[in-house]
């Protein structure tokens, strides 16, 4: 037994010892670490980022476009010749080639609302952002109490391995001195083996907290974590004194959850702007340069003039009088225009302005118009939710800090009333007067009870965090 005693001694130092050469965290950093890193918390920021570049791409749409194109074409059988605007029976190449730019003008404000309701939807997925990064730091500080706690009870177990070794102790010099009778002894071991039992249950309690606060903080299980071990007081909030108006005001305005739904709001009532903007006319410029080119174009600008010839003499009357007439004829061709040529020949330019007013278009407008009026209620519908669920949260917040500190008093009184029973009862063991199963009960009661009141304690301590956070309070042990 001392043997074993003794190895369990060594590796406790041992944890100790490497324990010390690791970086402690707080739960400060917890939940920075955890909002930093945290696989939804990112995936939220992509989200974000989505909003902003719906964002962008509404006050884009204020920016002209501008389009270039380059059209080749091979036409066979009877076809219209661009050049000459007659038709033809010939194969022919042509390519044709511009830019067109186009901006609209006005549209019903639709623009103008676009940008208003994407600015809505970018400040509704921050907030959702904001909110979820407040419901891991939530989490993650009821687990990092949850270690903390783990700690306690660990130290609790210890304490009653010792106090029951010491036990051990006193029972065989009763044993010795006659007072009681060696079978006391094999039920004080059988408390020890239960004592260090409990330890490693604790111990197994411990491991597989700091599983749960790795995993939401996104570390391999592997990872040397060991959290800040700070003197866990019992809060001095008197949650009698809390009132459900005035921490539901300040949690209204501090939940990045009523934020979106404000925003979201907001949004669905532009989009009924944005319907009605159906209705309206929409004006636009356009402006365009183009240019073609076909292998069939020749360069009259340049001849390539042949051989001059005479053909025989033609009879001719001129004023009643017969004359001989020839004329010489010149052989004339023409090479091929060139490409670049042709573009600079074919060169045009255009602008103008174009105006859609709207008729019927099969009821879209006013299905559409309908659709966001029915957004704009279904989204009231969904903030009025979350303002209930916001103040049944805070109203149960409260009822269990009451209760919490309800049950820690409770507790507290009890282990004080244990703690002079068992002065009491192990005054008359050592005297001999009560037997070693009515000592070891009184002790099991006592210990109990302690265990009970550190459950109260980090309860208390929870509920007391809780509603401090719904008041705007950051998350801190300090």
């Amino acid at each position: 037994m001392i043997q074993r005693l003794t190895c369990i001694a060594l590796s406790l130092l041992f944890v100790a010892g490497s324990v010390s050469a690791q970086e402690t965290w707080t739960l400060e950093k917890c939940v920075q670490y955890a909002q930093e890193n945290n696989l939804s918390i990112q995936q939220a920021g992509y989200g974000v980022l989505q909003a902003e570049l719906s964002e962008q791409e509404s006050k884009n749409a204020r920016l002209p476009t501008v389009n270039g194109f380059v059209n080749g074409d091979l036409d066979f059988g009877r076809t219209i010749n661009p050049v000459t605007n007659s038709f033809s029976n010939e194969t022919r190449a042509s390519n044709s080639l511009g830019i067109s730019a186009g901006v609209t003008l006005y549209n019903g404000n639709r623009i103008k609302n676009g940008i208003k309701q994407s600015q809505f939807d970018a400040a509704a997925s921050r907030a959702d952002q904001k909110q979820m990064q407040t419901d891991i730091a939530l989490q993650v500080a009821a687990s990092y109490l949850q270690i903390l706690f783990s700690y306690e009870q660990l130290a609790n177990a210890q304490k009653r391995l010792d106090q029951t070794q010491a036990q051990l102790e006193q029972t065989d010099k009763l044993i010795q001195a006659g007072t009681l009778p060696r079978a006391d002894r094999l039920e004080i071991l059988a408390n020890i083996a239960r004592d260090e039992q409990a330890i490693v249950t604790q111990e197994n309690g411990l491991e597989l907290n700091y599983l749960t606060l790795k995993q939401l903080l996104q570390l391999e299980p592997d990872f040397e974590l060991e959290v800040e071990q700070p003197t866990v007081t019992t809060p001095r909030a008197e949650p009698e004194s809390f009132v459900l108006k005035d921490i539901y005001n300040k949690a209204y305005n501090n939940q990045p959850m009523i934020r979106a739904g404000e925003m979201r709001l907001k949004s669905s009532e532009v989009g009924i702007d944005i319907a009605k903007s159906l209705r309206l006319p929409v004006l636009s410029a356009n402006a365009n340069i183009n240019s073609f080119w076909s292998d069939k174009t020749l360069d009259f600008a340049n001849p390539i003039i042949g051989q001059t010839r005479v053909p025989p003499a033609s009879m001719v009357f001129i004023d009643g009088i017969m004359a001989t007439f020839a004329v010489p004829e010149t052989d004339v061709s023409f090479d091929k225009r060139k490409y670049f040529g042709q573009i600079s020949d074919n060169f045009g330019q255009g602008i103008g302005l174009s105006l859609q007013v709207p008729i019927y278009n099969a009821d879209r407008t006013n299905i559409a118009i309908e659709r966001a009026q029915i957004g704009i209620l279904n989204q009231k519908i969904t903030n009025a939710q979350n303002e209930q669920r916001l103040k049944a949260d805070i109203q149960q917040a409260i009822a269990n800090a009451k209760a919490a500190k309800k049950q820690f008093e409770a507790a507290d009184k009890t282990v004080k009333a244990l703690q002079e029973a068992y002065k009491n009862t192990e005054k008359r063991y050592q005297l001999g007067a009560i037997n070693t199963f009515e000592y070891t009960t009184s002790k099991n009661t006592l210990d109990q009870a302690l265990v009970e009141l550190i459950i109260a304690k980090y309860n208390f301590l929870y509920t007391v965090k809780v509603v401090d956070f719904y008041e705007g309070e950051k998350l801190s042990l300090k």
